[in-house]
């Protein structure tokens, strides 16, 4: 298993490499088939707290699903370590995932589907202004972030691996047996949610 350690605004010492290198060396117990495991440190010189002024983030790549996590403090060891602490609790979560929803198949529904949103009354809409051609609700700040990734189709059982992988409370992707767009989410403890969008033509719109 390689270990590559970068900095980003900072320095990298020999005696810090060599520490995390330790550190990292029980990753493949919990995760098979590790080919490589990435550090970066990253310095935030205009971070206005104190613990946020050093990130890590790591990532290990593998023939699976890669798996992230990020953590700041004050300095760049305990980012370290705060970052390594999340990495074992994710891949833990996901090997649990995995024994408790063994006998989950694509397709099958669980979990209760998001709160309905209660529609507004004239009078309580915020004022609606035009920017850059996209219309924005309110007096509040714009941010457009837009991304693209390729898609492979997965099934349930992989999308909430992959999920619980990165870290992240929901996950987007592409059903593999109906080929729809496709969102898991995280609910409460060891429940989830999915939601499965059939998308319509512009004939069956018109009809």
């Amino acid at each position: 298993m390689d270990v590559l350690v970068t900095g980003r605004h900072c320095q990298i010492s020999d005696d810090f490499r060599t520490r995390v290198s330790e550190r990292l060396s029980g990753v493949e117990k919990l995760r098979d088939r590790v080919i490589r495991v990435e550090v970066q440190v990253s310095a935030n010189p205009h971070a206005r707290q104190p613990d946020q002024a050093t990130s890590v983030e790591i990532t290990l790549r593998s023939r699976g699903p890669v798996v992230r996590a990020e953590a700041t403090a004050d300095e760049k060891l305990i980012a370290f370590e705060h970052a390594l602490d999340r990495l074992k609790s994710q891949l833990r979560r996901a090997a649990d995932r995995r024994k408790v929803h063994r006998g989950l198949r694509a397709g099958q529904q669980f979990g209760a589907p998001p709160p309905v949103a209660v529609p507004q009354k004239d009078e309580d809409r915020p004022e609606i202004r035009k920017i850059a051609g996209l219309e924005v609700h309110g007096d509040g700040p714009l941010v457009v972030r837009e991304k693209l990734f390729k898609a492979t189709p997965l099934t349930l059982a992989q999308a909430l691996d992959e999920m619980e992988l990165v870290g992240h409370d929901f996950f987007l992707y592409v059903d593999a047996e109906s080929g729809a767009p496709s969102v898991v989410y995280r609910r409460r403890a060891y429940d989830y949610g999915v939601i499965h969008l059939e998308v319509e033509t512009v004939a069956e719109q018109s009809a």
